[in-house]
């Protein structure tokens, strides 16, 4: 008996209140892993997101100001040349545009109609002037235009209503970005263009005049030139050197050769009368001619809402967009839409303005259009509103970016940024910004930083 009570007290398991307590203290140790790793895993998603949108960040304002400090340029003439005196004194004293021969400068994309299609104002709309009927020098507002975009509308006018196919604002896929401003700058692309002078390439003038009667170029294509077929019959050309330009219809014949013949008529020009025509200037200094369909570069900078897991679906953010000559529809004249980078919530401009005492100041986009008084002044000037845009010196650019995923675990404080395009005083809520998230279609719940850059303008006042 004593042997047997000794096995069974040996052999006895763990009571019903013991196994509790030890899953109890298991499930603890448990819930303790499992709130360790989720944290570890919350805080690993939120660093790699900040990560990227700092890369991202960085990225898109250093793209953007790549084209602006282009902006305005055309090929030297921003920069030296001959001065001439005109009835205003040295034609160095003035803004150096060139002069237009050519009535259908605006007007859609394409190769039988205007150059500068995308993101354009119509003659006659707006502010801008009736359409010219003699040729005329381009005006400021053809180089670059800002529209500052609020909720509801962008001011000076709305980029939809222009020549134009960018989206309209919304909160839709694809929909332009809400509250997102849109710039288009222009200028001439320096890789372009046939120089006169070389082997085979030759000027010939009409022997009652000193109009162009023909151009005849020969592709310098192992000295990096352009294949002749970049040149396309229909297109505007353009004549520059270091000291002038010229735009003008003309006819384009292809093959070994290039063979441009200027258009005298009243339906793509002003008339046969010399003084509607193209002339040869003298002296000339490095000549060369462009397509100016192609490569007068029409760069605009939008954001698109697109689907973050390309589904088509919510969450949405914003993309970045880089727009050349019309967009992809206008391939053949080198028209593209690229998307640069997603998570762009914001995208604001302002314009920084040099006065005659050497202070400057930044304005909206609608004070700029709307300024008459800009030195120094433009020949042959179709109209003083808009002149300012010319006179910009630099261009601060503000972008708000987002980690696009949202992160549910952000609570308080961790939704906080700041924005000082809206001339925040510090870090504010998603709800307490002019423009929310929620009212663009971004939820609230992401990373977000904001980015600022000021890109100077080094083709200011040419």
């Amino acid at each position: 008996m004593t042997v047997y009570h000794m096995l069974a007290r040996g052999s006895r398991g763990f009571t019903l209140i013991e196994l509790m307590v030890a899953m109890v203290l298991g499930l603890l140790v448990a819930a303790g892993i499992v709130t360790v790793f989720a944290s570890t895993s919350s805080s690993n998603k939120a660093q790699n997101q900040l990560a990227q949108l700092q890369e991202a960040g960085r990225f898109a304002v250093t793209r953007i100001g790549t084209d602006l400090r282009m902006a305005n340029g055309q090929y030297c003439t921003n920069t030296g040349g001959v001065a001439k005196v005109a009835s205003g004194g040295d034609a160095l004293d003035h803004i150096r545009a060139p002069k237009v021969y050519a009535k259908k400068l605006i007007g859609a994309a394409g190769a039988v109609s205007g150059a500068l299609g995308d993101v354009t104002t119509a003659w006659g709309a707006g502010s801008y002037p009736a359409a010219p009927t003699a040729p005329y020098t381009m005006p400021s507002f053809l180089f670059m235009r800002g529209y500052e975009c609020s909720l509801t509308a962008c001011t000076p006018v709305d980029p939809n209503t222009t020549i134009s196919t960018i989206p309209a604002m919304g909160t839709a896929l694809d929909d332009r970005v809400k509250g997102a401003d849109v710039l288009t700058v222009r200028y001439v692309n320096p890789s372009a263009g046939w120089a006169i002078g070389g082997a085979g390439s030759s000027l010939a003038t009409s022997s009652s005049s000193a109009t162009i009667a023909s151009i005849t170029l020969t592709p310098q294509t192992a000295l990096g030139e352009p294949p002749a077929s970049n040149a396309v019959n229909g297109d505007l050309f353009m004549l520059a050197d270091c000291s002038n330009a010229q735009i003008f219809p003309a006819t384009a014949s292809t093959g070994g050769t290039i063979v441009i013949t200027p258009v005298a008529n009243t339906t793509d020009g002003f008339g046969t009368s010399a003084a509607n025509l193209p002339t040869a200037q003298q002296p000339e200094s490095v000549p060369k001619v462009f397509d100016v369909n192609r490569d007068f570069q029409t760069v605009t900078y939008y954001l698109k809402l697109v689907s973050v897991n390309n589904d088509g679906k919510a969450p949405f953010t914003g993309a970045l967009m880089r727009r050349v000559n019309g967009g992809a529809a206008n391939s053949a004249h080198g028209g593209s839409e690229d998307e640069l980078v997603r998570g762009v919530e914001r995208l604001d401009f302002r314009y920084g303005v040099q006065d005659d005492t050497g202070k400057t100041s930044f304005l909206s986009a609608k004070d700029v259009d709307a300024a008459t008084s800009c030195p120094p002044g433009e020949l042959d000037a179709l109209t003083s509103t808009g002149c300012l845009w010319r006179g910009i010196v630099s261009i601060e650019v503000s972008l708000l970016m987002d980690g696009q995923t949202p992160l549910y675990t952000l609570t308080g404080g961790q939704l906080d940024y700041r924005y000082s395009a809206d001339t925040n005083t510090g870090l504010l809520p998603p709800s307490g910004h002019a423009i929310k998230p929620s009212d663009q279609g971004f939820p609230d719940q992401l990373l977000r930083r904001e980015f600022n850059v000021l890109v100077p303008v080094r083709n200011y006042n040419p």
